[in-house]
């Protein structure tokens, strides 16, 4: 069958998007231990040294990329390392797309340079998560799906599903965005494919690479069902009504982008006869779907290279039409300027770059306080930076903590941490200060188990006297953790019980804590 793809007459700027890319890493690199780790970054390492096809609060991809990064030493700048590539990776693809749509050498480094300014970005790529890979796959099939709209060989719904049933590897909201994406086809020209097989059986391949997870869960029963059941009836995340929904968007992404990615949205709906209509739709589909899901505002964000693209073709067509504007170069730089110079007030909001303090009285002169994302979270920094506060500080007092306890009972004994942040932070940095591997029955921790351990002597982190007194016949607060700049809720007493009432193996059941 021959080739009929339509394809761009401008070749790929790879030597302008490569160095804008490389920008972005370099960024990344130089800020990679201005802060500590993050909590969620302890726990990920944790799965990483439990490989399997799935965890109870994500997909199996981050226990591979975990598995990399203590390979590389475990290290935040192996961390941050590997987070900074995905994220250049993003600016690259987000430059290939624009090629892709039809964009000149202009349009792609527009692209390329709006998706390395955009706040957002620059945040989910400063930490170590499937986050910062999520739009990598979202983009591969946005690209795969122009090239379908171009008329390239319909094979490539094979390697559409492929690029899919990786995303769900990565990430299960990726489920999300290809009922977004189905949506759209049916609602644009391309919806002429679903009467040939290849669309459904690049369906089958997603769903055949995805099997192994979805095995898994069925196993487990549903545990990440459970746990996205646990999140809502308790309530622990910050629900956002219409305007704020809307205003989160445009804050995340940067209000001055706004007209960048709304343009882009519009390009792809009308223009080129509606060849693209597709990815408008999805896109329009997919905000609907995630305000009515009631999900948190960065869910969005690995949709948004789509319309960054679209919107720089969309941009450098429009001043090439222009009479007065049509081959002068200032208009494209000043768009260009404006993407990264109205990020960089921003910038701190986002990036470690200021210290605690100075932080804190940076948003004050602002008058800006940061939105949280969860109900319980508290402390003098968003989360974000909150969390990579304090775990070693933390590490230390369990430390001495344990080593006050007689050689008999260390023999004995074990350590509790209530969530996977403690747990991870005493794993990572706990054994060269003599601590054994913490216990905890928070996410995925309670599928390690106990290992054996009878619970003769606890040292137990974030707990009550009330609380733990109903399960052990002694409790004595033997330490006390404070860190002016971690979150509240890790600031609080440590104890020790002694004569655990219940077996451990009989009590772990109970102690389940999902969400």
């Amino acid at each position: 069958m021959p080739d009929r793809e339509l394809r761009p007459a401008a070749p790929p700027a790879w030597g302008l998007l490569l160095a804008i890319a490389g920008a972005r890493l370099a960024l990344h690199a130089a800020l990679a231990d201005r802060y500590g780790y993050f909590r969620d970054e302890l726990y990920f390492l944790d799965c990483g040294r439990h490989l399997t096809w799935g965890y109870v609060d994500a997909a199996p991809a981050i226990g591979l990329y975990a598995k990399l990064a203590l390979l590389l030493g475990g290290s935040l700048p192996a961390l941050r390392l590997l987070a900074g590539l995905a994220g250049a990776g993003v600016v690259l693809l987000t430059g290939l797309l624009a090629w892709r749509l039809g964009g000149s050498r202009a349009a792609q480094g527009l692209a390329a340079v709006a998706a390395l300014a955009t706040p957002i970005f620059l945040a989910i790529a400063s930490l170590f998560s499937m986050n910062v890979v999520e739009p990598l796959f979202w983009t591969g099939c946005a690209i795969v799906l122009v090239r379908l709209a171009n008329g390239a060989s319909p094979r490539l719904w094979l390697l559409l599903g492929l690029l899919a049933g990786l995303g769900l590897l990565n990430k299960h909201s990726t489920a999300f965005f290809g009922v977004a994406v189905a949506a759209g086809i049916l609602l644009s020209p391309a919806r002429r494919a679903l009467a040939t097989p290849w669309p459904w059986a690049g369906a089958g391949v997603a769903l055949l690479v995805f099997l192994p997870n979805l095995l898994w869960q069925a196993t487990n029963g549903f545990p990440t069902l459970e746990d996205l059941r646990n999140v809502a009836r308790t309530g622990k995340n910050v629900v956002l009504g219409p305007g704020e929904f809307v205003l989160t968007q445009v804050l995340q992404q940067g209000p001055h982008l706004l007209p960048l990615w709304l343009g882009g949205l519009a390009w792809l709906l009308l223009a080129r006869g509606g060849r693209y209509r597709a990815l408008g739709a999805a896109f329009a589909v997919f905000f609907v779907l995630m305000f009515a899901m009631k999900a948190k505002g960065y869910y969005l964000t690995p949709i948004f290279p789509i319309v960054i693209a679209a919107g720089a073709v969309g941009l450098d067509e429009a001043l090439a039409r222009s009479r007065r504007l049509a081959g002068r170069a200032w208009p494209r730089l000043a768009a260009t300027a404006w993407c990264v110079l109205l990020t960089l007030p921003a910038a701190p909001m986002v990036l470690p770059l200021l210290d605690p303090p100075v932080f804190v009285d940076y948003t004050r002169r602002l008058g800006f306080t940061p939105p949280r994302a969860e109900v319980a979270h508290e402390g003098p920094l968003p989360q974000m930076f909150g969390d990579q506060h304090g775990w070693p500080e933390l590490v230390t007092e369990v430390a001495r903590v344990w080593n006050g306890l007689t050689p008999e009972e260390r023999a004995r004994g074990a350590i509790f941490a209530n969530n996977y942040g403690e747990a991870g932070a005493i794993n990572l940095l706990g054994p060269a200060q003599g601590l054994p591997r913490a216990i905890s029955a928070h996410q995925n921790h309670f599928f390690w188990g106990p290992r054996g351990f009878r619970g003769d002597v606890l040292v137990v982190l974030q707990d009550d006297r009330v609380s733990l007194e109903r399960l052990c016949s002694s409790v004595e607060e033997a330490g006390r953790h404070a860190h002016p700049w971690g979150m509240a809720e890790e600031n609080g007493p440590i104890w020790v019980c002694r004569g655990l009432k219940t077996p451990l193996q009989e009590l772990w059941p109970r102690l389940k804590h999902w969400n």
